[in-house]
């Protein structure tokens, strides 16, 4: 009787853990160095505008500052619950469940463009309140708005591959139960929907990461 074979546990933050779970693979357990990476991703025009966020001139305050942290934080909470209640939300009564992996692929690309079109909002009102403030918090919100122009298509391009990867799940554990037919309340199929709950939710842990960071710059230390 064949052993079974047992995956050595990739290293890494929640979400690339998952992924790597449902394309049943190991990543590597090293990589290349962060600043080899992000050679990789940043061309040198954005490396320039980099650059001058960094070194540059800071930019004028203005007079006031548009929205105070308290009203900023809550809003950052609204829109982060409203999303997790979306990826997390069962089916609307009398709406039956999905049972093919198209149906699901485009689930996620919905959801996946909510992420983007908020956490984008999210970000731009939270540099807008920091260009208003005091000391080198006008530089954190230039550096932040150079580092989401460098990285964000590369990021997207990356992102982009969630849906086709949890189609290829889907259709892995239908394959593995032997059925041709998919049952809304088959055992196999709940895991499927179980584990894209929890690569959305990691997913949406990873967008807000940089909202996170402005936001604890924002509050009073």
């Amino acid at each position: 009787m064949a052993k079974k074979q047992h995956r050595t546990p990739v290293p890494g933050p929640p979400f690339i853990r998952l992924l790597a779970a449902l394309a049943d693979r190991n990543a590597p357990r090293t990589g290349p160095d962060l600043s080899d990476r992000l050679s990789q991703w940043i061309d040198w025009t954005r490396a320039v505008a980099l650059s001058r966020a960094l070194d540059g001139r800071l930019p004028a305050g203005a007079d006031a500052a548009p929205g105070s942290v308290e009203a900023l934080d809550a809003e950052c909470a609204r829109v982060r619950a409203s999303l997790v209640e979306s990826i997390t939300a069962p089916p609307a009564a009398g709406k039956p469940a999905a049972t093919d992996a198209t149906a699901y692929r485009q689930r996620c690309l919905t959801v996946q463009r909510a992420m983007l079109t908020a956490t984008g909002r999210l970000r731009g009102l939270l540099r807008d309140r920091l260009s208003a403030g005091p000391g080198e918090l006008p530089r954190l919100a230039e550096v932040d708005a150079a580092m989401e122009q460098a990285l964000s298509p590369r990021e997207q391009q990356l992102l982009a591959s969630v849906p086709a990867l949890l189609g290829t799940h889907f259709e892995r554990l239908r394959d593995d139960a032997g059925s041709a037919e998919v049952d809304p309340d088959s055992s196999w199929l709940h895991l499927f929907r179980n584990d894209m709950q929890a690569v959305l939710l990691a997913e949406l842990d990873v967008r807000f990461h940089p909202i996170e960071g402005l936001l604890a710059a924002l509050r009073p230390h």
